[in-house]
Formats: structure tokens, sequence, C-alpha cells
């Protein structure tokens, strides 16, 4: 028996020198510093959503994954994950409910056309959503039956009616159309105009896989959105574009290099999907419309990194994990650390809500244990969303180290030996 345990226990000592020896070969400043200058390079002009410049930042991460000998995503035929996103702008209302008139603020349409135009002889189904249900939730329900629906909302909701804006389903172009109306009940009579301008724009995420052994029905996800701001009126350096090297050129940095580590080291026994965000600074479209295309109960755990290249409040070989508290992942990340001189850390900055403000959200909303990993000081730092966030900003030794640290801390999540806690759903 002491045999078989000194044996076991030279494999697994093995394994993890392995794992050291590869991060330190492949994880480097070096490669942080090569990744970094290309997608936060004045020629890429800032990766706005929609722009040329992000379609070539997408051609980039795609090619970096076939070169990493990264598998596609299922149901894809290249790295690219394209989807058309609906913008609306209100512009205004009119309705009448049973002969009374409707403030233009209590009434929401999601609407397949800039009119719409409709009374109680269009077709259109009756709801009513009454102070028993919870309003996004139903709404969302009614959204999903994709039909022509009126729903007449209870004035109890009146506080949160406005809250109805959020909801977009895929954000595709739609054949139906649904309108929100705040009244005392369902009405018999009834009529509204309501005009939006509608803007559609053609998005990818970037997505790739490393199929699993074991596990492989079970998904680790590394995350990072690519996208930023463009261009905008020049500081008084006369810089216009901002270039985003932290935000978040930094955490897509780390996804493609930890994809490149993870098919070198050829050892991961869950499957591990790679994925380039798009649409994170206008609304987080991106990671919306793909957690609507893998299915959530595989997926064990979300790293998803966002601002990873300065300093933490804590100085170096330091991170923070969103939501540390929503599960046991940020537990389970510093055990497999111990002895280095990383450590990660709580949240420092709860009153800023940033578990919901990332890409990590929407896995984590549906009870995914999906956390964001950041170094960024929130309440001081100096460059965050300004045309001074370039690659001379960044600690790029840091920046390396703390991607190593992320690297060797999931190694027992992505060998199934760790299963984070699920995080509890938000309705």
């Amino acid at each position: 028996m002491l045999q078989r345990i000194l044996a076991l226990t030279l494999v697994l000592l093995t394994l993890k020198t392995d794992c050291f020896a590869q991060a330190e070969k492949v994880l480097n400043t070096d490669e942080v510093l090569r990744i970094e200058k290309y997608l936060a390079s004045d020629e890429m002009r800032g990766r706005k959503t929609g722009s040329p410049e992000i379609d070539r930042a997408a051609d980039f991460i795609s090619n970096e994954f076939k070169n990493s000998g990264l598998k596609l995503f299922p149901g894809l035929q290249t790295y690219k994950q394209s989807f058309t996103n609906i913008r609306t702008k209100y512009i205004s209302s009119a309705a009448e409910v049973d002969g009374i008139t409707v403030e233009p603020n209590n009434v929401i349409a999601i609407m397949t056309d800039s009119v719409l135009k409709i009374n109680e002889q269009s077709g259109f189904t009756k709801l009513f959503i009454t102070n028993t249900d919870t309003l996004l939730s139903r709404g969302a329900a009614i959204l999903n039956e994709k039909k022509n629906v009126v729903v007449f909302v209870s004035k109890s909701f009146a506080t949160d009616f406005s809250k109805l804006k959020r909801i977009r389903g895929d954000n595709q172009k739609m054949n139906y159309e649904v309108i929100f109306v705040l009244a005392d009940g369902p009405a018999q009579k009834y009529n509204a105009e309501v005009h939006y301008t509608i803007r559609e724009t053609n998005y990818a995420n970037v997505v790739a896989v490393l199929p699993g052994k074991s596990k492989k029905d079970e998904f680790v996800v590394f995350s990072g959105h690519y996208d930023h701001l463009g261009v905008g009126r020049p500081n008084a350096a006369g810089d216009s574009i901002y270039n985003g090297a932290n935000d978040d050129a930094a955490g897509t940095t780390a996804v493609i290099m930890l994809a490149n580590y993870f098919a070198k080291l050829k050892n991961n026994e869950r499957t591990l999907v790679f994925v380039a965000f798009t649409a994170e600074e206008v609304g987080g479209f991106g990671s919306q419309y793909f957690s609507k295309h893998i299915d959530v109960d595989k997926v064990v755990a979300m790293f998803n990194l966002e601002m990873i290249g300065t300093e933490s409040k804590w100085g170096k070989n330091s991170a923070y994990i969103t939501g540390y508290e929503r599960s046991d992942f940020g537990k389970i990340l510093q055990k497999n650390l111990e002895g280095s001189p990383f450590h990660f850390e709580p949240d420092p900055y709860p009153s800023q809500n940033l578990f919901y403000r990332s890409d990590n959200a929407t896995l984590a909303a549906l009870g995914v244990p999906a956390h964001t990993i950041s170094t960024s000081k929130m309440d001081n730092e100096p460059n965050y969303h300004k045309q001074s966030d370039e690659v001379s900003s960044l600690d790029l030794d840091n920046m390396a180290e703390v991607i190593k640290a992320i690297a060797l801390s999931s190694r027992t999540i992505i060998s199934g030996e760790n299963t984070p806690t699920r995080v509890e759903k938000k309705n």
C-alpha cells in the first residue's frame, strides 16, 4: 500500500512539475508584449464593435487559436461565432387603454420595424402581468414564446416597469412583436403607435475548443472581451484613440496564451472552451449570445479575465475574484497556489457590483460558477476608459505572472479533481 501511495505521489509531483515548466516556457512577458502590441496598436483604432478594425482583431485571434491547434466550437464553420445585433432607440409612443391616455414612458415595445401600430383587432394575444408575477422573468418568458403579444402590466410594477427595456431576446431580427403597457388590467379596447429607430450590426465572438479526455462533456470556459471604445475626441495630448490595452486586450491576451499553454500541455480531462467576446462595452451582447448556444448545465466553471495588466491594490503577484463568496471557486484556486507567492483575494469593491458588470454575468445568473479575475483598482485606475490605456501603461512582467497563476490555479478544475459549487441563480 505504501509503495502505491508513493508511486501516486510521484506521478502527481511529476505532473505538477510539468505544469510549472510548461508555464515558464509559454506564459512569459515576451508573449504578452507580442499580443498586446497588436491588439492595442493605433492601427486597431480602439477595436470598436462593428468596425473594420475589430474584424481584423477577430482574424488575429482566430489565427492564434488555429496555430495552437484548437478545434472549432460545435455548429461553427470557423472560429467566429457571428450574429446580428438589433439595437433600437425610442422616439415616441401614443397609446389609449379603454379610452384612457397612457403616458409615453409607460409603453415599451420590442419591434420588427421602426413603427408599430396595433389595436384590439390586430390579432395580438392579450396577457396580464399581475403583482404575483416576477416582472423580468415573466416578461422574458413571454418574449421567448416568439408570438405577437400585447402585455398589460399591473401598476404595482410602476417603479420597475422601465426595466423591461433590458429584455431583448437573442438580439436577432425577429418575426414577432411584443408590447408592454402599464395598466390597471387587461383592456377591452386599446390602440398604440410606437416609433423607434432600428440599427442592425454584425458582430462575432471568437471561440475555440480543446476537447477533454475522460470528462469531455464537462466544460471549463476561459474568456475575455476584445472590443473597446474606438476613437473619440482628442485629449490634451492630441490622442483620440482609446487603445484599450488593459480593458480588455489584457484579458484577451491571457485567453490566447492560456489556449496555447493548455494545448501544449495536453492533460485536460474536461473540455476547455476559449472565447473572446465582442460588444461587452455596448451591453454585453457577445456573452449573452454565447450563453444561449452552450449547455449551461455542462459548464462547471468560467474564468473571465478583465483588466489584469496593472498591479492590484495589494501590489504584485495578486488579483481579486468577483463574487468570491458566491461559490468555492476562489478557495479552489488559492489552494492550488499553496507555496506560491501569488494570492487571490475577494473583490475589494463590492459597492460597484462588479460581479454583474462583466461577461461572466450572463452565465453566473444561470447558476454557473462564473467569476471575473481582475487586478484593476476600480477606485483609482487612472487610465480606465481613457486614451492613455496603452501598452506603455501596463506592467507586463506582473501580467505574465497573473496569467501563470491562473493557469496553475485552474489545474484541479480542468483535471476534474475539483468542481466549484454552483452560484445561486438570478431571476
